[in-house]
């Protein structure tokens, strides 16, 4: 808990054992931690050398709580100093740290913005070859996200698959907003569906539509990343597009092809008593595009089983096809 002020696990442990033990030796704190007399007496010095603890000659009455360990031929006493002061100082000093970092950051960011006229082709595109710094700058970059996360899906991702972008769940987890249109294909493979519906659940917004032509990243409207080379999606040879009139061609044909997508999950219109959450996931798959068949397989259900819930909802719907339960569907909320 104290590491983000500086302290390791060992002196943390030291100076919560000084703070609440009151007089005691060494042997008597060995004890009560799972430290061994070497590791504890270091972790004294280094809180000693960080005004987190003060040596004493000797203790004095019942003041504050104090740790005894041996040295030389008698025994130094330590007391803690008290949190709220000493604690509250490296506290203080991180912030203003943290403070002096995001104006060097806005500060370079700002020139960035400002050499950005002036780029080259060069400037504006980075070329990246080598598999692990693909995957590092493709977590770099969720990483920073700030607002928005958008991303193109296409099928058999290698490079990082989709159930290894631990760094997009960090971003649901901050609160970024996270959008994926992805190839219909991408549902073939055994659980991949179930792994889609869980990602929603997570809060990723999916859209489907027929084909998604190129894989792609888009963070914050501000850097993307992309294959290298043409029809090469497994390959990790990949370019960043920095701000520019290519980066302003990839936003417009994102939100043209999100439009177009189909969601992959019923939206929240729809009351309990409406439709139950099997018939939404059936109906989001069919509208979706995929067969009676397809999405039998997909939910584990028998045909029959999703043809006769099909032909119920089109029953309650008042509808006699189709592509009127499609309307129907959408103006209530049910997918």
């Amino acid at each position: 808990m104290l590491a983000a002020l500086g302290l390791d696990p060992a002196e943390e442990q030291a100076y919560r054992l000084l703070v609440a033990g009151g007089v005691a030796t060494l042997d008597e704190l060995l004890d009560e931690s799972d430290l061994s007399r070497s590791a504890l007496a270091t972790a004294m010095a280094g809180l000693v050398g960080r005004g987190l603890a003060t040596e004493q000659p000797a203790p004095v009455g019942d003041g504050p709580a104090r740790f005894a360990a041996p040295a030389g031929d008698g025994l130094v006493f330590f007391a803690a100093a008290p949190p709220a002061i000493a604690l509250g100082g490296l506290l203080r000093s991180r912030h203003d740290d943290l403070r002096a970092a995001e104006l060097a950051i806005a500060a370079l960011a700002e020139t960035y913005r400002s050499a950005s006229a002036g780029r080259t082709a060069s400037d504006v595109i980075e070329v990246i070859t080598d598999v692990s710094a693909v995957r590092h700058r493709f977590a770099q970059l969720q990483e920073a996200a700030r607002t928005e996360v958008l991303s193109l899906v296409v099928p058999h991702l290698s490079v990082v698959p989709h159930r290894e972008n631990v760094a997009r769940d960090e971003c649901l987890r901050r609160g970024v907003r996270c959008r994926a249109i992805i190839d219909r294909r991408v549902l073939d493979p055994p659980g991949m569906v179930g792994d889609a519906i869980a990602s929603a659940a997570a809060g990723l917004e999916i859209r489907v539509v027929d084909r998604v032509p190129v894989k792609a990243v888009i963070v914050d409207r501000e850097v993307a990343m992309l294959p290298l080379r043409h029809n090469q999606h497994t390959a990790p040879a990949s370019v960043l597009i920095h701000p520019s009139g290519l980066l302003d061609a990839m936003l417009a044909f994102y939100d043209a092809l999100w439009e177009r997508g189909y969601p992959l999950l019923p939206g929240s219109g729809a009351g309990p008593a409406e439709i139950d959450e099997i018939d939404g996931r059936i109906l989001a798959l069919l509208l979706s595009g995929l067969t009676d068949q397809a999405v039998a397989g997909k939910l584990g259900l028998s045909l029959r089983t999703v043809q006769r819930r099909i032909h119920d909802l089109m029953a309650r719907a008042g509808v006699s096809t189709r592509v009127q339960l499609g309307w129907h569907a959408a103006r209530k909320g049910w997918a």
